[in-house]
């Protein structure tokens, strides 16, 4: 049987595996099913619709399942929810909004979500990612996998950040971060994430041709246009995996920091 500490409110339509474990104050309310071996510290308040799956282990005073901070949606419209894999850990005071689209807010397996982040309604979020304390991602981001986002940094609503990507705390982002590129300020794309790939094990010969993507993409000159025409030449596996990353893009790229932004933004030349 579960083990429920008895000052928690759960309930009769949750289901929960034989094994979780829910600690002191916790709420549980709603739609909700938790697989097994999962933790709820204590003060975890948790609303359906709501599926969450094994070996998660939830921080007191984090709240996943509560409507989406839209005027547009009512706060009663429950479905369709949300959908957590395993092995996640959500650290103090994390927040999870629900679905106001077909599909539940979804989040895959091994993320660490540290301390008092936030993911807004409908956003989708891979696995082993690490969304660092204070990470606020707005409605409809999409976040791959194996990526890393900086402590404080804001991620604009319909962003989506490609595998492997790094993001710098502190900043903003507003557009799209391509696979195994590095956005080092605010909308600045500076690398690629170097560390990143060689702790995947990527061989020189990929490395090489991502850094030449890069280069292609933000040191040129070129528009993105031009980039996506360049890459389309080149018809090489990793090159078609830019190319359809940048069609797919609802918010399209963060742009190159071409001279024209450098004086709107007052960077020195």
């Amino acid at each position: 049987m579960p083990e429920i500490h008895p000052t928690a409110i759960i309930d009769p339509e949750v289901s929960l595996a034989d094994d979780v474990t829910v600690g002191p104050h916790c709420v549980l309310s709603g739609n909700i099913t938790i697989g097994a071996g999962t933790t709820l510290i204590g003060n975890v308040y948790l609303t359906g619709k709501l599926t969450m799956g094994e070996s998660n282990v939830v921080y007191p005073f984090t709240s996943i399942g509560f409507a989406a901070q839209d005027i547009n949606f009512p706060s009663d419209m429950y479905e369709p929810g949300i959908v957590i894999g395993d092995n996640n850990t959500f650290r103090e005071g994390v927040t999870i909004h629900r679905a106001t689209q077909e599909r539940p807010t979804t989040i895959g397996d091994n993320n660490l979500f540290m301390t008092t982040s936030h993911a807004g309604h409908d956003c989708h979020i891979g696995n082993h990612n690490t969304i660092v304390t204070d990470v606020s991602l707005g409605g409809h981001v999409h976040i791959a996998d194996h990526v890393i986002i900086g402590g404080g940094t804001v991620v604009h609503q319909f962003v989506s950040i490609g595998t492997g990507a790094m993001v710098a705390g502190g900043i903003f982002i507003t557009g799209d971060v391509a696979p195994h590129f590095m956005a080092t300020g605010s909308n600045i794309i500076g690398s690629v994430n170097l560390v990143g790939m060689r702790r995947k094990e990527f061989d020189r010969a990929e490395i090489k041709e991502r850094q030449d993507v890069y280069k292609l993409i933000y040191r040129s000159g070129n528009s993105i246009a031009k980039s996506v025409e360049a890459l389309q030449a080149l018809g090489t596996p990793t090159s078609l995996e830019y190319v359809a990353f940048i069609e797919q893009s609802r918010k399209g790229l963060v742009p190159p920091l071409t001279e024209t932004r450098k004086s709107k933004r007052g960077v020195a030349q």
